[in-house]
């Protein structure tokens, strides 16, 4: 990318999509480059039953939480251990460990497995949690993330993430996908490919959902895609360009920037594309919508000040609120799930970087130090950022943790990758 995409200019019709020029079907790989100041350190000992299942099992479990920055591996030797084994607390606090979990994977007669664990708090003395879980061969991965989850949650009181799901643009050989992809970068699946550019894809609240910006009508066109069935629909198609949709909290409606009247202006429309109700009136570019998690106001990008700066409209009516004020460029507000935050990309010194903004302080911090970032997205427990942007002339994505110390890349060999989104928890 040899600009950074000035996606507000054309109510979010740039999108990049010119730059990608890679292979689209190889999973992402990440590389974490920062980690939290304090890590907790815990201990996964190899959970007990058939060895190759059992071992893949542990290691996305280990990974999951190296991962997330927040904890220290503690190096285990190979021991294996399950769920009903009394730990050793002496011997595994001189180890480090302030934590420690062990489990089972075992046959059920139908055919599938049941995976047990059990977590242990080493200073304590004491078990703090466990889990029984039944699945397929097929299902390792998605169990092993689970239990990532539920010791990430024990740990730190907050739920984790690694069940979820992102969703990203690759392009090959002049084919674009829409992919979808465990929250580590394993699994991808192409929902939708195409010839033409694929852009602003946007996850409904439950998950099942995507909408997503195509331009195989040789226009930008809004779908809307079910990710169960593989069907779709197309939520807007007026005259001129059709883009950046946004769902409601309630998953019953799209913000949605249409050029139909003139400039790039703000509208919401049923997601059936029924019901299309002009949201604001300005003589300038209006675009990027967000709404807020509480569903009453709409965020988004305008350049009615002079200079492309966040503002907030209520959805029930009233006059837009400015919302960014510090620099000439602030774009692309995306709001945390508690609505405590907002972030943003700013240009600072000539570098386009993503920022966080308390809504109640205004206090704001760069987060990055990259230069072409854009297209940021909270994951869903509010902790990190998921974003675009560019490493040595390719397109990566990247994450970063609202206090800007745990950062991750993600990347596919040899491959630009760009829009991504973040999914909700599963329901």
């Amino acid at each position: 990318m040899k600009t950074h995409c000035l996606r507000w200019l054309a109510g979010g019709l740039l999108g990049c999509a010119a730059f990608f020029v890679a292979p689209a079907q190889a999973q992402l790989s990440i590389e974490i480059t920062g980690a939290g100041a304090q890590r907790l350190p815990v201990a996964i000992a190899d959970f007990s039953g058939e060895r190759g299942i059992a071992q893949a099992l542990t290691s996305v479990v280990r990974s999951d939480l190296e991962r997330s920055g927040l904890f220290q591996m503690i190096d285990t030797t190979g021991k294996v251990m399950d769920e009903n084994t009394s730990p050793n607390y002496a011997d595994w606090k001189s180890r480090g460990a302030d934590a420690l979990a062990a489990g089972s994977l075992s046959a059920l007669p139908d055919g599938r497995y049941e995976t047990r664990f059990r977590l242990h708090d080493t200073q304590k003395q004491t078990a703090i949690g466990g889990q029984a879980l039944a699945h397929t061969s097929g299902q390792i991965r998605a169990t092993a993330h689970r239990i990532a989850d539920n010791i990430y949650e024990k740990l730190t009181g907050e739920r984790g993430v690694f069940s979820t799901r992102i969703a990203y643009v690759v392009k090959s050989a002049g084919r674009f996908e829409l992919q979808i992809a465990d929250a580590d970068g394993n699994a991808p699946q192409a929902a939708l490919a195409s010839r033409e550019p694929i852009i602003s894809p946007a996850w409904s609240p439950d998950g099942g959902k995507l909408a997503y910006v195509s331009f195989e009508a040789k226009k930008p066109v809004v779908y809307v895609h079910d990710l169960a069935t593989g069907r779709r629909h197309v939520a807007a198609n007026f005259k001129g360009s059709n883009s950046a949709p946004a769902w409601s909290p309630d998953g019953k409606k799209l913000a949605v920037v249409l050029t139909k009247d003139g400039n790039s202006q703000l509208y919401v429309v049923n997601v059936d594309g029924s019901g299309i109700t002009r949201l604001a009136q300005s003589a300038g570019i209006d675009t990027e919508p967000q709404y807020s998690p509480d569903g009453e106001f709409i965020y988004f990008t305008s350049d009615r000040g002079g200079s492309p700066q966040v503002y907030r409209q209520p959805v029930a009516g009233g006059a837009a609120q400015r919302v960014t004020f510090d620099g000439t460029y602030n774009v692309t507000p995306r709001l945390s799930p508690d609505g405590k935050r907002m972030a943003f990309v700013t240009r600072d010194s000539g570098r386009f970087r993503v920022a966080v903004m308390d809504l109640t302080s205004r206090q704001t911090q760069v987060l990055t130090d990259t230069a072409k970032d854009e297209s940021p997205s909270f994951a869903p427990n509010g902790r990190m950022i998921l974003f675009a942007t560019e490493v040595g002339g390719r397109g990566v994505l990247a994450a970063v943790s609202v206090d800007g110390r745990v950062k991750q890349r993600l990347s596919v060999q040899a491959a630009d990758v760009r829009e991504p989104a973040w999914g909700p928890f599963s329901k």
